[in-house]
């Protein structure tokens, strides 16, 4: 087993596919080195090894789940309870926490169900920036990924009529900075391609369909090309994600929610990972929410959580070289 720091993995709602998936998932990693453990309620799966803290996992994974306990409401599988709600927050926060000291590699979060939480008094938008509040991120940036494609948004999860005005050249400019330096520390590309996605149909078609491109995309892009960033002019979206387009560029920067999370599932449904950029710690999660109608039938597929453990380990790998190498440039400067 690797002496890498484990992954911690949230127990998401667990009244979903949470608890299923996540076993699946240690089921068929168990024997790589892909160590990691959850923070649940250590009934919730079929051959458990209770730890007190991650530096315990690593002891344990071969042959049973670690589990790091916190109390847990009863529950029943395909019925999302707000009493769960305590729960769900302490595991994130406390996964969290552990990535902040430094005990684990990154977070991996578990599907949960906004409306649950909602009615115990959540307040934030989405699990994204729920994670933002959490370590003090002033701009997360929501990033999908399948196969090789790697897609980020300017805007996440606001209604589609409110995404012209809320898209600016100051965000498109921060969010771009924010991909380029992900794909750069946590990805090993050194110098990242980004393909823009125009927010009209054929990029505004020179402004009879749109001026946005015009006064807002394309001047950041410029901006963003004097800075240093290989990033492209406003492109058609309906042109920018077939095998062809993809070969010419690392990640796209896609204006609003549909237009990135579209191409990632059409391409790989069952495998695609949500990365939350702009943060100081790497979190990652499956492309798929709780599945209730699922929860207790044996036929989740682990395929995205298995994805989103593979993807976390190669970015907190990376981010590990790309600190080590920053340190040894510093010292040979010195």
């Amino acid at each position: 087993m690797s002496r890498a720091r484990p992954l911690a993995l949230t127990i998401g709602d667990p009244a979903g596919i949470g608890p299923e998936i996540t076993y699946k998932a240690w089921q068929a990693l168990r024997d790589e080195d892909e160590c990691f453990f959850v923070i649940a309620d250590p009934k919730l799966y079929p051959n458990a090894a209770l730890i007190d803290g991650p530096e315990q996992a690593a002891s344990k994974f071969a042959n049973a789940l670690p589990v790091l306990p916190i109390d847990c409401p009863h529950i029943t599988l395909g019925n999302p309870d707000i009493s769960a709600a305590d729960t769900i927050l302490k595991s994130i926060e406390m996964a969290v926490k552990f990535a902040q000291t430094e005990r684990v590699g990154a977070v991996v979060t578990n599907p949960i169900a906004k409306e649950v939480l909602y009615r115990a008094g959540f307040t934030h938008p989405g699990h994204t920036e729920y994670l933002a509040a959490l370590t003090n991120a002033p701009l997360p940036v929501m990033m999908l990924s399948a196969q090789d494609l790697h897609v980020a948004l300017v805007t996440i999860h606001i209604p589609l009529q409110d995404v012209p005005g809320a898209i600016t050249e100051d965000l498109i400019i921060q969010t771009a900075k924010t991909l380029h330096t992900t794909l750069r520390r946590d990805f090993g590309i050194e110098n990242p391609h980004i393909a823009m996605a125009g927010l009209n149909p054929h990029a505004g078609e020179g402004g009879s369909l749109g001026r946005a491109e015009i006064e807002m995309l394309n001047p950041a892009a410029e901006k963003l090309r004097a800075n240093g960033i290989d990033i492209s002019n406003a492109r058609p979206a309906d042109t920018l994600f077939h095998a062809e387009a993809r070969a010419g560029y690392d990640a796209v920067l896609a204006m609003y929610h549909d237009q990135g999370l579209i191409p990632v599932k059409t391409l790989d449904f069952h495998g695609g990972v949500n990365t939350t950029l702009g943060l100081p710690i790497i979190r990652t999660s499956p492309d798929h929410g709780t599945a209730f109608d699922l929860a207790g039938s044996g036929k989740a597929r682990p395929d995205s959580l298995i994805a989103a453990i593979k993807a976390a380990r190669t970015m907190s790998t990376c981010r590990v070289s790309s600190r080590a190498s920053s340190r040894a440039k510093l010292k040979d400067k010195s």
